[in-house]
């Protein structure tokens, strides 16, 4: 599988993707900067975490209108799959790839730990190698993780079953509508969560809970 990892100015976890995607899908991920505007010929296209642009105005606000997006919008469009991890999360969100919004942390702290993560469905690409119900373990590092979204949206969100994972067993460490911890587009090719699954891909990180994510995609 062919794989392009979006690099904006302060991006911090570009290179922890670059290596689960190398070590899972077999592939060699390329690093695309945020002032191109082209896409290589990939079949899935990154956004990793980190502080975009200092995290200036919103976090996620400013790179949603870098210019690579216009392209990564238009890879979405043709239905190939995006993922987008923390800040990448708060990018789709930003740039109306993905409904709702990501807010401070309810305790107005950023939160560095582990969660327990649930996976509420299983059909999407991200998910098909998770069981529906299986809990797993996810590292979380972020201010603003605190998923909100209008009543309508999360009516929408829930019947079409686009909810990907919840915090599970009380360990929501941002008050997260709903404990949503990451949502797919309509066409379910886009996914946007908080948790790093990349960095728990590996028996040296603790555990290997993330790397069915990137299996998934490689199937």
């Amino acid at each position: 599988m062919k794989s392009a990892v979006i690099v904006f100015p302060g991006s911090n976890r570009d290179y922890d993707m670059l290596s689960a995607l190398e070590a899972i899908t077999g592939g060699k991920p390329v690093s695309v900067w945020h002032a191109d505007t082209d896409l290589p010929p990939v079949d899935l296209v990154v956004l990793p975490g980190g502080f975009s642009y200092g995290d200036y105005l919103r976090s996620g606000a400013i790179a949603a209108r870098a210019p690579i997006m216009h392209a990564v919008a238009a890879h979405a469009g043709r239905g190939a799959p995006v993922l987008g991890v923390c800040n990448g999360f708060q990018i789709l969100c930003e740039a109306g790839l993905l409904p709702g919004v990501l807010m401070r942390n309810a305790s107005l702290r950023f939160v560095c730990r582990e969660v327990r993560l649930r996976i509420e469905t299983a059909d999407s690409a991200f998910t098909r190698r998770y069981s529906q119900g299986q809990i797993i373990r996810a590292p979380v590092a972020h201010g603003d993780g605190n998923y909100r979204c209008d009543d309508e949206t999360l009516r929408r969100l829930k019947g079409e079953d686009r909810v990907a994972f919840r915090y599970a067993d009380g360990t929501n460490p941002n008050g997260s509508l709903d404990d949503i911890a990451g949502v797919l587009s309509e066409k379910r090719n886009v996914l946007g969560l908080m948790p790093h699954p990349e960095n728990l891909i590996e028996p040296l990180h603790g555990g290997i809970d993330g790397r069915a994510l990137f299996a998934g995609l490689a199937a």
